[in-house]
């Protein structure tokens, strides 16, 4: 059973960075894509990023390209998020999931299940 367990948000100033782990503390990690996904008070669940089994394909929103990187560690059962040049406008909690959906749907909640409980990120001006 995957069971995750999002760690490592906190607060911020605009400019900082972050590490956020997502780690499957069920009996097996999840073989197959995993994604972050983040919700704003207020807002919608938006997807941010998601990386293949084997990480060699990864997906990006375009409001965090260039300043996110999604990587994982299958060893470890573990999916992490770095996040640079954090922006007041990345608040929001933050979850991981696991991907169930078919090739192309990366982008959208309904193609993951097993939500994590989140971890809350917030980058103060």
């Amino acid at each position: 059973q995957v069971q995750l367990v999002e760690s490592g948000g906190g607060l911020v100033q605009a400019g900082g960075s972050l590490r956020l782990s997502c780690v499957d503390s069920g009996r097996t990690f999840s073989r197959g894509a995993m994604g972050w996904f983040r919700q704003a008070p207020g807002k919608a669940r938006e997807f941010v990023t998601a990386i293949t089994w084997y990480g060699g394909i990864t997906y990006y929103a375009d409001s965090v390209k260039g300043r996110f990187t999604i990587s994982r560690d299958n060893a470890k059962n573990t999916v992490y998020l770095q996040m640079n040049k954090l922006k007041p406008e990345d608040t929001a909690v933050y979850y991981c999931a696991r991907h169930v959906g078919g090739s192309g749907s990366y982008y959208y909640t309904s193609a993951y299940d097993n939500w994590g409980q989140g971890t809350q990120v917030t980058v103060s001006s």
